[in-house]
């Protein structure tokens, strides 16, 4: 026992009604979206995301999200010319980005750079609706600007600009790589955008929530969300997938690989889900468009591999993949190094965020739970030559 830890302490059931990590504790409510384990459902502000994934664009999502509806023609055509004249950043948060570490992960770059937009708004304590939605669209337009600057300036090429001619999805290409692929590429990372953009109150969302109920700014409670996202037991579990198929490489080894790790206990990621019991819903849709990246780049290795490994994971636990499975090995075949997924995940969640702290400041009350001490008694201070 930890010695720390009051060998006679007893519970009190009375105060411990959730149980621990706070798993199916309900602590507020929320109209952004729903996550209905009974049918393995997800809405955002009522719309299936499936649906939204098939039929929209990654920026009408990201309207309604901020908004609570889907925009019309005007409204869509507003909003996207305020986020592409958004999407310059500074000199100044340029360089921050290009003195960091070579070798610092592109999550800790990112984190950076938000930090240091934060301190370029002069209206960083103005929280009025109109003020907090620009600030969140200047995230939204910003944050692939200074992930793809990372990325070349990682790989020791030159920082290309962003375009404002381009959708969000089109112009992180032309950012990262200097050119726009096939649109059938570009509509495989739309769509997991969308499905990434938001899942109610997960880890991520609720550290923004809570950094909100201070009555902190939007910057502030992004960065926190963007350290919170960092964990591979949230957003860098799609790069640990990435890692785990490359070190089994040969779809042929995937059946045992999976078997050994089963038998040896590993923790296997991408499968399973905190709220989901028979499977995330967004998993479907985003197999599918990864199947579809394996068709067009002519690369069927990571996918039978997928199949491979799901096969025996769902036969033996019964135990379904989340959607980072099938995202890590989607941004491999285009083209995205391994340590980047998490900051497109950013990009996404980003959204999601901006709604949650924009309804968290709406009607804010702080979030301050309670823990149950379980340390020593009370005790007296002992003199330093008195003590053993």
């Amino acid at each position: 026992m930890n010695q720390y830890i009051n060998p006679d302490y007893v519970p009190e059931p009375e105060k411990m009604n959730v149980k621990k990590g706070l798993e199916g504790a309900v602590i507020d409510t929320s109209s952004v979206s729903k996550v209905n384990p009974d049918t393995n459902s997800l809405i955002y502000r009522g719309y299936p995301v499936q649906e939204l994934a098939e039929n929209c664009r990654f920026e009408e999502v990201a309207y309604l999200l901020y908004k609570g509806e889907l925009p019309n023609e005007k409204q869509l055509k507003d909003f996207e010319f305020l986020e592409k004249n958004y999407r310059q950043i500074t000199p100044n948060n340029l360089k921050v980005i290009e003195l960091l570490p070579k070798s610092c992960h592109p999550m800790d770059s990112i984190r950076t750079a938000v930090s240091f937009l934060g301190t370029e708004d002069n209206r960083i304590w103005e929280k009025d609706p109109a003020t907090q939605f620009d600030k969140a669209v200047q995230l939204l337009a910003k944050i692939p600007t200074m992930i793809a600057a990372d990325y070349r300036i990682k790989k020791g090429l030159p920082v290309i600009a962003p375009r404002a001619d381009l959708s969000i999805s089109e112009n992180f290409f032309h950012m990262c790589f200097g050119n726009i692929p096939d649109p059938k590429i570009v509509k495989a990372f739309d769509v997991s955008l969308i499905l990434y953009a938001e899942h109610s109150f997960n880890a991520s969302t609720f550290t923004t929530r809570v950094v909100t109920s201070t009555e902190s700014d939007i910057y502030s409670a992004t960065v926190a969300g963007i350290g919170a996202l960092k964990g591979p037991l949230h957003g860098g579990a799609n790069e640990q997938v990435m890692h785990m198929m490359k070190e089994i490489a040969d779809p042929d080894k995937a059946r045992q690989w999976m078997l050994d790790a089963l038998a040896q206990k590993k923790k296997v990621m991408g499968f399973g889900h905190r709220v989901y019991k028979s499977g995330d819903s967004r998993v479907p849709t985003m197999k599918k468009y990864a199947q579809l990246m394996a068709d067009v780049v002519g690369e069927q290795k990571w996918m039978k591999m997928y199949n491979a490994l799901e096969e025996v994971m769902v036969e033996k636990k019964k135990i379904y993949p989340n959607l980072d499975f099938p995202a890590g090995p989607a941004y491999y075949m285009m083209g995205f190094e391994i340590d980047f997924f998490t900051p497109v995940f950013v990009m996404a969640r980003t959204t999601g965020w901006s709604a949650h702290i924009m309804e968290q400041s709406a009607n804010n009350r702080i979030i301050r739970p309670l823990s149950e001490y379980i340390g020593a008694e009370q005790r007296s201070v002992v003199s330093l030559n008195q003590r053993k």
